[in-house]
């Protein structure tokens, strides 16, 4: 695969660059994403991106950038790159040669004969960003500025200009530190060779954030500088910036980052470049380890770790991170459900994760550690322990769930405070979900002498199998419906009837499998994932652009997904057995060219369902690295 290089003549063309995206993070959760140009293109952009405990835990933006310029002869040659309305301004993109991603973000930048390295580094254990300016060629006398533009506010809003921002830095041991708000942590910015601080307080006004326009959402942001850093160096010299929410030693900051950066690896291969994106998501969060969802505005969330937990982790050796995360889940379980969010699918993707995990631990540690909680959460559902009775089992014995307002499964994108596609009562996802779940209970339950448990549910995976395919499996049309609600049976073609397919205890019979398998594969396969709405729908809409209204309205109505296609691979495998190793191979090798898109290194959360299949969401989706990680190791089984 290609390197994760480029060069002068892909960074100097806007239109290429300012769609490639970087990201750098912590395991506390905090982050630097930008352009490989380091123009901000998004509100979510910053150097330093991290997490407050003191304001509810939710990430901030401190360092929204740091403009350097180089000065010779009293001539200053300004290498940032910014936006503003019509124009952008200073244009130091013009001055990029090169751009690194691995082993850390590095670009180097020419003028005239002067040659400067730039490599950004994030400290792994804390909130610290370092970045080392190299000066590799000058033939005169040369001096480096930098000025931080701060924003501090959280990362969903814009800063403006205020009178409330205090503008002073106060001097520290090798630099200066910043608080313009009560109640945030200082901001300390320090260098590891002596430098002079000049304290030149001033806003910025309207750098504007193009991603956010496009999205229709307010993109006119101001940030105030305090003033710049500005220090001699000499050919060969380096200096290392620090930016931290602690105060630090400056003789220390060099050996900081040569240590860091030894923990560093040269990941030029796609799958070296999939398990540390994949390692990325895992971070310590409200006092213990969880998943991240994606990358740059989610938080951990429940459906999304059961989604991605086994492919981020357990394809890499990580099941002690693997169980922390079920731990962690399991002791915040509250009446049979998981998280704040009323869901009718996310408790019982729970049980997908552990039958992989048991794959490395064994069904004694699952039944163990999990049982109960496995037992509960059947129960809930059972007896339609949640508000309004939303979730509970028809007499039918398959799952009915709807709530007026609410969409409860996963596709659950609003408009106007309504759900767009609500999917009310009993939806194939769900039944396929809570079949598997009931059998891998009472599978364990059976092997471990729970006879009580085992007496209570014995006849419910017949009733819900008999159920299930009288009920969604129509035999004329060779695929099954997609919800039915009140007598009501809706026919779209939808991926959501693959995990009938898919998982490891499936209410359909193999026949019905390779019906439905060939339905997906001529409507919803794609080389990015699965379309989650057949182009033969009037509703299809195959490009995933425009305003957040228009995106919402796209995203489960012909997005495609990748975590779906694990699934798809999985019920291929299932069925074909090696015989579909080369046709995944494929398809795994499809994603190798998207390295080099959208988030350099990393996977998206959503593809347009239209050829070329262009990038959306989040720029580092979870469950999509995930399943990624997790049909090779499908390929490697069967190979």
């Amino acid at each position: 695969m290609a390197v994760l290089h480029f060069d002068k003549a892909e960074l100097g063309n806007l239109e290429y660059s300012l769609v490639r995206e970087m990201l750098a993070t912590n395991r506390s959760g905090g982050y630097l994403s930008t352009t490989i140009v380091c123009c901000n293109t998004r509100k979510y952009h910053g150097l330093m991106v991290c997490p407050i405990e003191e304001l509810g835990g939710e990430q901030f933006v401190l360092l929204s950038s740091l403009d350097e310029t180089i000065v010779q002869h009293d001539q200053p040659f300004n290498l940032a790159i910014h936006r503003f309305p019509g124009s952008y301004e200073p244009r130091g993109h013009k001055y990029i040669i090169d751009f690194d991603y691995t082993p850390t973000p590095s670009i180097t930048y020419r003028v005239g004969g002067v040659k400067l390295k730039k490599e950004l580094l994030w400290v792994h254990t804390a909130q610290q960003l370092l970045i080392r300016y190299t000066l590799l060629e000058a033939h005169s006398q040369t001096f480096l500025r930098l000025r931080p533009f701060l924003a501090f506010r959280n990362r969903h809003a814009l800063s403006k200009e205020n009178m409330e921002a205090d503008g002073r830095s106060y001097p520290i041991t090798g630099g200066v530190r910043n608080k313009l708000y009560q109640g945030f942590p200082w901001l300390n910015m320090q260098t590891s060779r002596e430098t002079n601080f000049v304290a030149a307080p001033i806003w910025y006004n309207n750098f504007e954030y193009q991603a956010e326009k496009k999205r229709g959402y307010d993109c006119l942001e101001d940030l105030l500088t305090t003033g710049y850093f500005e220090l001699e160096l000499k050919a060969g010299e380096s200096v290392v910036f620090s930016a931290s929410t602690a105060e630090h030693n400056p003789d220390t900051l060099v050996q900081l980052f040569e240590e860091e950066l030894a923990r560093r690896t040269n990941k030029t291969e796609f799958l070296p470049l999939m398990r540390h994106s994949a390692r990325q998501f895992l971070i310590n969060y409200n006092g213990g380890v969880a998943l991240e969802a994606g990358y740059p505005w989610y938080n951990p969330r429940s459906r999304e770790t059961f989604i991605a937990l086994a492919g981020c982790t357990l394809t890499q050796g990580l099941n002690i991170k693997c169980k922390e995360i079920l731990d962690r889940h399991v002791s915040r379980l509250h009446n049979g459900l998981f998280g704040q969010h009323l869901a009718a699918d996310t408790q019982l993707w729970f049980y997908h994760t552990l039958q992989e995990f048991e794959k490395v631990s064994g069904a004694a540690e699952v039944w163990k550690n999990y049982g109960e909680a496995m037992k509960n959460i059947l129960w809930t559902y059972r007896n339609g322990d949640t508000p309004e009775r939303c979730i509970h089992m028809a007499d039918n014995g398959l799952i009915h769930a709807a709530l007026a307002g609410s969409a409860l499964t996963w596709m659950n994108v609003k408009i106007d405070g309504q759900p767009l596609t609500r999917r009310p009562g009993f939806t194939v996802e769900v039944n396929a979900l809570w079949y598997n779940a009931v059998c891998y209970t009472l599978a364990l339950a059976e092997q471990f002498g729970d006879e009580e448990f085992v007496r209570e549910w014995c006849e419910i995976p017949g009733q819900i199998q008999d159920s299930f395919q009288r009920m969604f499996y129509m035999k004329d049309r060779k695929y099954c419906a997609d919800f039915v609600y009140e007598g009501f049976q809706n026919t779209d073609i939808r991926p959501n009837q693959l995990f009938a397919c898919s998982l490891a205890y499936s209410p359909l019979v193999e026949e019905q499998k390779w019906a439905v398998l060939e339905t997906i594969r001529t409507h919803l396969l794609t080389p990015r994932g699965l379309r989650t709405l057949t182009p033969t729908h009037p509703a299809y809409k195959g490009r995933f652009f425009g305003s957040q209204e228009q995106r919402d309205s796209a995203r489960h109505n012909g997005s495609a997904y990748s975590w779906l296609l694990e699934h798809y691979v999985r019920a291929r495998f299932a069925l074909d057995g090696a015989s579909f190793v080369y046709k995944a191979q494929e398809l795994l090798a499809s994603y190798e060219e998207n390295l080099l898109m959208y988030c350099i290194g990393s996977v998206a959360e959503v593809y347009d369902g239209d050829p070329p299949h262009n990038p959306g969401g989040s720029i580092s989706y979870a469950p999509s690295v995930g399943a990624v990680l997790a049909i090779n190791e499908l390929i490697e089984k069967y190979k």
